[in-house]
């Protein structure tokens, strides 16, 4: 597949913020950003989950913005514990869309980066298409918040994910308002170790259902 990759600084509320921009060979009909795990962790835009993601949705025709979260990278600014971190992806969503007025936007993340934009998604006032959650962490706390939540929600998970166990997610999911997808992707962690290449193809599948 043909890449266009642009690199930008993105203006964020705690400094700017370090991106890159990804346009699929044809002319995109959606614009996504993707949002990396913790940063605490090691997480950043170029964490091999997150540029799958980017891959599976560039393939389904979406032009794709990753981007550093405060103080990760050469993103200005310190780790926010999550609230701040929402802040970031909502000036990344505004510049995108700002970018690529009247086509569709949607969001999606990894593990810490699905937290963030499900909850974005799920209380914004002018909703994405979809929002995507892969790795979605169980073990991070309640998330009450996705009852609620009645836009088009997409998980993907590892069989074996220790941060969020399939029991874990499948009583969440259970709960919750359609429009709504599930899958699971045959791996040996959290990281989708072992199940990348299914990860990337069931991202472009299920966008495109």
């Amino acid at each position: 597949m043909a890449r266009r990759i642009e690199s930008h600084w993105l203006p964020g509320p705690a400094g700017r913020l370090e991106a890159l921009l990804e346009e699929p060979d044809a002319a995109p009909s959606l614009a996504a950003v993707v949002c990396h795990p913790h940063p605490l962790y090691g997480g950043t835009l170029h964490n091999k989950v997150v540029f799958r993601i980017g891959r599976g949705l560039r393939a389904a025709g979406a032009v794709v913005l990753r981007f550093n979260f405060r103080g990760v990278g050469k993103s200005q600014g310190e780790h926010a514990h999550l609230i701040g971190e929402i802040e970031d992806a909502r000036a990344a969503l505004a510049w995108l869309c700002a970018r690529y007025p009247g086509l569709p936007f949607a969001l999606a993340g990894f593990s810490f980066g699905a937290r963030v934009v499900t909850r974005l998604a799920c209380a914004a006032a002018d909703p994405p298409r979809w929002v995507l959650a892969a790795g979605f962490p169980t073990s991070m706390g309640d998330a009450g918040y996705l009852q609620s939540c009645r836009i088009s929600k997409i998980f993907i998970q590892s069989t074996h994910d220790q941060y969020g166990p399939r029991p874990e997610l499948e009583a969440l999911y259970a709960g919750l308002p359609d429009p709504k997808q599930i899958h699971w992707v045959e791996s040996q962690d959290h990281f989708f170790a072992g199940g990348l290449d299914r990860l990337e193809e069931t991202v472009r599948e299920s966008v495109l259902a």
